[in-house]
């Protein structure tokens, strides 16, 4: 196959106030017609900015220093072009960028416009890149938004993007990147953000449209698993400099660069052995002092009955459409987000909550916490050895039990206030709850940061001035502070890298031991889940639609929308692809679409069914292959 796109010895340097920053260092690859070349590497080793550069859109105080990106543009009859020569704002540019190299970003709510219809942000790309009229243009669009499975692309042609769901969302911004069919798409990141189900019905999307269209794909990721199911070449990347290049096959066969092993050694996988643990590159040394040590009669009382029971819970919510400022259309039936959801968590164990987005699970969530009231069901939380129904407390009757029940929220940054210190941060919980006097807050905090392996004379700075990882470690102290007995962790590693990943995993799982925490970890990923997880329950349209132990799950699935998100899950192996055919088209987690005897039967509500050993289904009758023991 002809090169299409050679990139030489490339340098790109940022201008700071310390002084220049060498974010790429001689990078050296090539892109084949028609092919699929992988970047791979942590944040911060210059995949991002390899791609801003072959697309001219490097911010203002970054340059290209050295080196050479050569085009071989099929519309002039592979001419060469040298894109690191051309001025970002030159015409050239503007036909390359958009007309024959198109990007696709990570977070498509930032990247499209929120005052403007997706038909129109798809029809102006090629009002600007191609001789075309406006009529001509949505028909064009139209077409597009239903190659890439647009239900009902006509409406969505009018839709605004805060109206679509993140998947649909991500696909639009695919419309607009292959609406002009380029010969090279730039992906970077583009399932970091998605569920595992959509991230799967992603990346077969692309697959098929690049076959379609015989277009190349420079695919940007730190996913591995997404990199062995979609790559044909692969580059390591490190610090803006290659450690490793070669074939996807040969990469994953015969990893030679220390860097590359690592990496591999740090993704969680289902044929984990009992007690073994993930390697992240750079271990965390934690350290637990004596106050945090210093338990209460709660974790002493000697009962093994479950610390928290979920009984029955439900809640509803009308759409925006339904209610106006003038009158309620009471006619429309209001959209139940969780419904009938039962469960119990034993002390010290960690319970697994899995499924996508939408499906209920944060809602369920913010309801244990007394943040959302549900409509029925009760919450019973064992406090020293008695049980107290959460719902049924007042607002200050809540607030000592607060203190033996906190969260970890899925987005660090978002989480923290931007106008604090890390100390102010962490001693915030101690001030509002009246606990110790300023000496004892100090030594407290101060043991908190040994506790995640943060140096304590960090206490000063701001959440900016953190990475990602270090800015969730803070949020896990935090959580912490009021040595809480039960910890929700929502989604906490899911917007992380995969090393950073393997790092907090690591944390929460010697921080359960030590402390004696319990966890409700909540995540889509199920192979994040199999290695946090005792037993896992597994949440499609509100409902709990299996609930087992970590491994009855996974050898032996039963819902067909546990099957579709074991499938769904890119395994960092090119002989283990993914099964595309089991996500049901998109529709496995459309209980309607369901077989027997699991889809709904009118108004008659499923039963949750014990096929014995605690592993629960919700289906008519038992599947074949499960039978219910005594």
């Amino acid at each position: 196959m002809s090169t299409l796109l050679d990139v030489r010895n490339l340098g790109v340097s940022f201008s700071t106030q310390s002084g220049a920053v060498d974010a790429v260092r001689d990078l050296s690859f090539k892109i084949s017609a028609g092919s699929t070349v992988a970047i791979v590497g942590e944040s911060g080793s210059g995949k991002s900015v390899t791609a801003q550069a072959i697309m001219g859109l490097l911010p203002r105080v970054a340059e290209i220093t050295a080196g050479d990106i050569l085009f071989a543009d099929p519309v002039e009859s592979g001419n060469l072009i040298n894109i690191a020569a051309l001025h970002p704002e030159s015409s050239e540019m503007q036909q390359i960028r958009g007309g024959r190299i198109s990007i696709i970003f990570q977070e498509p709510m930032t990247s499209l416009s929120p005052l403007h219809t997706i038909g129109d942000q798809i029809s102006e790309t090629l009002l600007l890149h191609q001789d075309t009229s406006k009529k001509d243009a949505k028909s064009l669009s139209i077409d597009m938004l239903k190659r890439v499975g647009f239900p009902d692309p006509v409406r969505s042609f009018d839709s605004y993007p805060f109206e679509l769901s993140g998947g649909l969302r991500q696909r639009a911004m695919i419309s607009m990147a292959l609406v002009c069919r380029p010969a090279l798409l730039i992906a970077d990141e583009p399932s970091t953000a998605l569920d595992v189900t959509i991230q799967a019905q992603i990346l077969k999307l692309i697959k098929d449209l690049q076959q379609e269209l015989g277009m190349a794909v420079l695919m940007i990721t730190h996913d591995l698993g997404v990199v062995a199911n979609m790559a044909d070449e692969v580059v390591v990347i490190y610090h803006g400099r290659v450690m490793e290049s070669g074939s996807t096959r040969d990469i994953f066969a015969n990893p030679e660069h220390p860097y590359l092993k690592a990496l591999l050694k740090a993704i969680p996988h289902f044929n984990m052995k009992e007690g073994e643990r993930l390697v992240p590159l750079r271990e965390i040394k934690h350290q637990a002092g004596e106050l945090l040590r210093s338990s209460d009669p709660a974790r002493q009382t000697g009962d093994d009955g479950p610390i928290l029971s979920v009984r029955n819970i439900s809640k509803s919510y009308l759409n925006r459409s339904q209610k106006s400022l003038f009158k309620s259309f009471g006619t429309l039936r209001p959209l139940r987000v969780v419904n009938d959801v039962s469960f119990e968590i034993k002390r010290g164990e960690c319970l697994g909550l899995v499924g996508e987005s939408g499906c209920g699970k944060t809602t369920l969530s913010k309801i244990i916490m007394r943040s959302v009231d549900p409509d029925d069901g009760e919450i019973v939380f064992n406090d020293c050895g008695k049980d107290t129904d959460l719902l049924s407390l007042g607002d200050q009757a809540m607030i000592p039990l607060r203190q033996k029940i906190q969260y970890i929220f899925q987005d660090p940054f978002g989480s923290l206030n931007p106008r604090m210190t890390v100390h102010d941060l962490l001693s915030e919980p101690l001030v509002i709850h009246g606990i110790g006097d300023a000496k004892y807050r100090r030594n407290f905090v101060q043991e908190l940061m040994n506790l995640v392996g943060l140096n304590p004379r960090w206490l000063n700075r701001y959440p900016h001035s953190f990475s990602g990882g270090q800015r969730q470690r803070v949020g896990i102290a935090r959580s912490l502070a009021l040595k809480p007995q039960l910890v929700i962790c929502d989604e906490p590693v899911s917007a992380l890298d995969v090393s950073v990943q393997a790092q907090i995993l690591n944390l929460l799982k010697d921080l359960q031991k030590e402390l004696g925490l319990t966890y409700l970890f909540i995540s889509h990923n199920l192979a994040v889940v199999d290695y946090m997880a005792d037993r896992i329950a597994v949440m499609c349209a509100g409902q709990l639609v299996e609930v087992a132990r970590r491994e009855d799950l996974f050898s032996n699935p039963l819902h067909p929308y546990t099957r579709a998100l074991v499938s769904a899950i890119p395994y960092a192996d090119p002989d283990h692809p993914l099964d595309f055919d089991a996500l049901m088209e998109g529709q496995a987690s459309v209980p309607a679409h369901w077989p027997d005897p699991f889809a709904p039967r009118g108004d008659t509500p499923t039963p949750l069914l014990d096929t014995g050993s605690g592993h629960l289904i919700r289906a008519y009758d038992l599947p074949s292959g499960a039978e219910v023991t005594a």
